[in-house]
């Protein structure tokens, strides 16, 4: 199939529109590195401060949210949207962002990229994400059980294990329903990292915590909220020639924000549109396309409780 086709922003902003959209901010793109830390750090502070069932259960779903946004981060960085400097940009996106939730930077830019070049075609490597659906609410239930009691994690991260055994020619793979890198050198760091993140929990004296609300909310929330961001960008879009339409916008309220869609990725249409633009000019370039008429070509959604609706809508059994 040929690359899906490209849309030119001089048909569709101004000069002056696109140069403030394709600004990027060094600064801003520490800054988020910064605050989904710094959230992360907050959660887990609450807990131990106030250690309860629902500091805790509060802990594990925002840590959880802001492990994705780590991955989302790293998506920015396999843009090149974190830092001017590229060896800046490369450092913190592979071991600030991809490396503790078990990714990997290059071997994720190398599969996202032919993505973005055939969008919902056969040859999209994330196509097999949202080829299934709509599927029924049953099957949907039993996706967020697996995801919730953590039998998705296993399944997902037995395999860094396995490749610690395995020969370096198969180093290079990367699970497309996750964005978790196997192979030997990326399971090492993996591990390395984290254990250096336990040693970091223990001095603090939280070490408990990192496998109550850290590891936990990698076993848990995560898998789900990866899988509700997965059926939201592509699920039930069209695979036509439209390039308006092959992805989806949600239109997030501030607790799916807070819970489900860091950093803008609910802005997922304006990011196939311009996969160039900082992920914090997303919003405004939204704003921008609703102003000149061309929101009505595009899949927009006003919440994720809408969009499931519609990815769990076949009735059949």
């Amino acid at each position: 199939m040929p690359v899906v086709a490209r849309v030119d922003p001089k048909t569709v902003f101004s000069a002056d529109e696109w140069s403030h959209l394709t600004s990027r901010s060094s600064w801003r793109g520490m800054w988020l590195v910064a605050h989904a830390w710094g959230t992360i750090a907050a959660a887990i502070a609450l807990v131990v401060l106030w250690p309860n069932p629902l500091s805790w259960l509060i802990a594990v779903m925002v840590v959880g949210t802001r492990q994705l946004g780590l991955a989302i981060l790293m998506h920015e960085a396999a843009h090149g949207g974190l830092h001017h400097n590229k060896a800046v940009n490369e450092w913190v996106g592979q071991w600030l962002c991809a490396v503790p939730v078990g990714a990997d930077l290059a071997s994720y830019r190398s599969y996202h990229l032919q993505h973005h070049k055939f969008t919902q075609q056969p040859e999209d490597p994330d196509l097999s994400l949202s080829a299934p659906f709509p599927i029924t609410k049953e099957s949907y239930t039993r996706k967020a059980i697996r995801d919730l009691t953590g039998q998705t994690f296993v399944k997902q991260r037995l395999p860094l294990l396995r490749s610690l055994f395995q020969r370096a020619a198969n180093d290079e793979t990367v699970s497309h329903e996750s964005f978790v890198a196997t192979g030997r050198e990326k399971t090492a760091r993996f591990l390395g990292l984290n254990a250096l993140l336990f040693v970091l929990f223990w001095l603090a004296g939280a070490g408990i915590w990192y496998f109550a609300v850290w590891v936990l909310a990698m076993a848990t929330w995560l898998p789900l909220v990866t899988r509700i961001r997965n059926i939201a960008e592509h699920a039930c879009t069209s695979t036509g020639e439209d390039p308006f339409s092959h992805a989806r916008t949600t239109l997030a309220n501030p607790v799916e924000r807070l819970l489900i869609a860091p950093y803008w990725v609910n802005y997922h249409a304006e990011h196939h549109l311009f996969m160039y633009l900082p992920c914090y000019r997303l919003q405004e370039a939204h704003r921008l396309l609703a102003e000149k008429g061309f929101v009505t070509r595009m899949e927009v959604k006003p919440g994720y409780l809408d969009m499931m609706r519609l990815a769990t809508s076949n009735g059949q059994a």
